[in-house]
């Protein structure tokens, strides 16, 4: 188990005090990064051989919302590995050690030079530290998009800004895109997110909103292929 420890800070802060769920993911993001310190022999095999883990898909569970200057603490551990795709739980905490937000991602091994699937060794996976599967309501991770016709939004145009050292979108970009586009007041209480195609500088997203049960579903397309399907459910 990796863990960082955050304050929650005026820049992380929406109107209200509260910590903006783009902040937190950016949070668990960093945190499940960083984690590969903690695995000296997998991050040696990762360099060695030209490879990344770029994230497939996360469930986000909101728990209760952080405010302005409490204390956090985000803990990230692998529960499952499969050579070309590895599990992992990453919660965050308040000071008294109670969940905000539950999650479970799935990341994809990826050659740096290709773009594409690579296998971990028998021996990279032998060295990583299992951890038991955290409990929360674990949902599907394939986000089936409504067979009515959704409304079409004005296309976003990715910026310098939205990319990251892996030449495209920071994940949570596309979370913070979505968001924009769901009615004021919404409170989310559950999100899942399925990362297709990686946008990368320049491209426009052309977003549909799809109404479903308790929430909505944004589709975030590149050229009519969608580069990351978001589902976000209220209270």
């Amino acid at each position: 188990m990796y863990t960082l420890n955050y304050k929650v800070t005026t820049s992380t802060c929406d109107s209200e005090g509260r910590l903006k769920l783009y902040s937190a993911l950016q949070m668990m993001q960093d945190c499940s990064e960083m984690w590969i310190d903690s695995e000296p022999a997998a991050r040696k095999f990762f360099t060695d051989n030209n490879m990344t883990q770029l994230l497939a898909t996360r469930q986000v569970e909101v728990v209760r919302v952080p405010r302005f200057k409490e204390e956090l603490s985000v803990t990230t551990s692998i529960y499952e590995v499969m050579p070309m795709y590895g599990f992992r739980n990453t919660f965050i905490r308040d000071a008294a050690g109670k969940p905000c937000y539950r999650t479970w991602s799935m990341g994809a091994f990826v050659d740096l030079a290709t773009g594409k699937l690579s296998r971990l060794s028998d021996d990279a996976i032998a060295s990583l530290t299992l951890e038991p599967k955290q409990e929360m309501n674990y949902r599907g991770r394939r986000i089936i998009l409504p067979k009515t016709k959704g409304t079409a939004l004005e296309p976003v145009r990715i910026m310098r800004a939205d990319i990251d050292y892996n030449r495209h979108a920071n994940n949570a970009n596309y979370v913070r895109i979505a968001m924009e586009l769901l009615p004021e007041g919404f409170e989310v209480k559950d999100m899942r997110v399925e990362y297709r195609i990686p946008a990368k500088l320049g491209d426009l997203l052309s977003p549909t909103l799809y109404p479903i049960d308790n929430g909505y579903i944004v589709s975030l397309a590149i050229d009519g292929q969608p580069s990351a399907i978001i589902e976000f459910l209220e209270a």
